[in-house]
């Protein structure tokens, strides 16, 4: 996974919504679902386009499959913008 892929899933709104519901813990696609005025199926290509950029994690739990932050990825970009601004890019 690069930034070319990362930044690409950031361009768009509704990824970034989903990222934003997501900081409070891990949800199902049906609760995040619940929070858009779009198809389930349209929500299941931003959580895939999410999960191949590396942004959001999957784990089975039962029945269900919860979407968590990947603070891993998270941490890579907010290091490398603060290199940029001449912050310590770790």
């Amino acid at each position: 996974m690069g930034f070319q892929e990362t930044f690409q899933a950031l361009s768009d709104p509704t990824r970034r919504e989903i990222l934003a519901l997501l900081k409070d813990g891990a949800r199902t696609a049906g609760d995040i679902a619940a929070q858009f005025a779009m198809t389930g199926a349209t929500v299941s290509h931003h959580l895939a386009v999410l999960r191949q950029a590396g942004l959001i994690d999957q784990d089975k739990r039962g029945k269900f499959i919860y979407y968590e932050l990947n603070m891993t990825v998270l941490d890579e970009i907010t290091g490398w913008i603060a290199g940029l601004r001449g912050g310590d890019a770790t």
